[in-house]
């Protein structure tokens, strides 16, 4: 199946506007997200996992204590697609804030 090619600067900015807990560009977007404690932040990731396993499309994640770090990028575009839009609108749906 062929994958999503990568996204101006523009359209990322504009989808940006929808996905507050997001930044970056055209090159990545990323969110952190502190949890409760490690176990809670262990446990996203777990769902994150299980939602980007289903997406074939995979989050590089950091996980420091009780925080997570997760930046979207398609590497084979070099760069943002729709694919990792629809990614960050997922992760939302599972964490909070």
């Amino acid at each position: 199946m062929p994958r999503p090619p990568r996204l101006s600067p523009d359209a990322v900015a504009a989808a940006l506007r929808e996905l507050p807990q997001w930044s970056g560009g055209a090159d990545g977007i990323r969110r952190s997200v502190e949890l409760p404690g490690f176990a809670d932040a262990v446990a996203a990731i777990v769902r994150i996992g299980f939602v980007a396993e289903a997406m074939d499309h995979h989050p590089d994640v950091d996980l420091r204590w009780r925080t997570l770090h997760l930046t979207l990028v398609s590497h084979s575009a070099s760069g943002v697609t729709d694919l990792d839009l629809e990614l960050a609108r997922r992760i939302d749906a599972l964490l909070p804030g």
